[in-house]
C-alpha cells in the first residue's frame, strides 16, 4: 500500500515521503489517525498545496517538543513507597504513575509516551525518558523514598 506521509512516523519517514506499507498498518493505523494519505494523482495534487502549513505544523511541533523538554529535565519529582527491607519496593513505580506525576505538574504528557529501561522496583535514583516528539526525547529523574513508619 502506498501512502503519503503527512507528519513525521517514527521509523517510517517524514512529512511528504511516499512510503510502501503494510495495508494492515496502513487502514488500521495510519489512515485513521490522519497521519498519512493514500498516494494517487489526486492526493498528491492536494498534498503538495497543503506541503507548507504541514511543514510548518511540522517546525511548530518540534520547537515547542524542544522548549517543553527543556522544562521537563529542570523538574524534580519524587514519590514515597512502602519497602520491605527499606530497599526494596513492594510493587514499582508504574509509567501510569508517572504519567500522572507529570500530569500533577502541569504537563501534559501519556503513559505510551513514557519509556522506562527498567522497572523501578527500588528505592534511589532512576531515570526515565519522555518522548515529546519523534524527534525529542527529554531524560529526567526521578527519587524514589522509602516510607518511614
Amino acid at each position: 500500500m502506498q501512502l503519503i506521509l503527512l507528519e513525521r512516523v517514527d521509523g517510517l519517514g517524514n512529512v511528504g515521503d511516499e512510503v510502501s506499507v503494510k495495508p494492515g498498518y496502513g487502514r488500521n493505523f495510519l489512515l485513521p489517525q490522519e497521519k498519512a494519505i493514500v498516494a494517487n494523482d489526486g492526493n498528491r495534487k492536494v498534498f503538495e498545496r497543503r506541503r507548507v502549513v504541514l511543514e510548518a505544523k511540522h517546525l511548530d511541533d518540534l520547537s515547542k517538543a524542544k522548549a517543553t523538554a527543556a522544562k521537563l529535565t529542570e523538574l524534580d519529582i519524587s514519590v514515597i513507597r512502602a519497602t520491605s527491607d527499606g530497599k526494596h519496593l513492594y510493587g514499582s513505580v508504574s509509567t501510569t504513575e508517572l504519567a500522572g506525576l507529570l500530569n500533577d505538574a502541569g504537563y501534559d504528557v501519556a503513559r505510551r509516551y513514557i519509556l522506562l529501561d527498567e522497572h523501578i522496583k527500588s528505592v534511589g535514583d532512576h531515570v526515565f525518558r519522555v518522548r515529546l516528539h519523534p524527534d525529542i526525547t527529554a531524560d529526567m529523574s526521578i527519587k524514589v523514598e522509602a516510607e518511614s513508619l
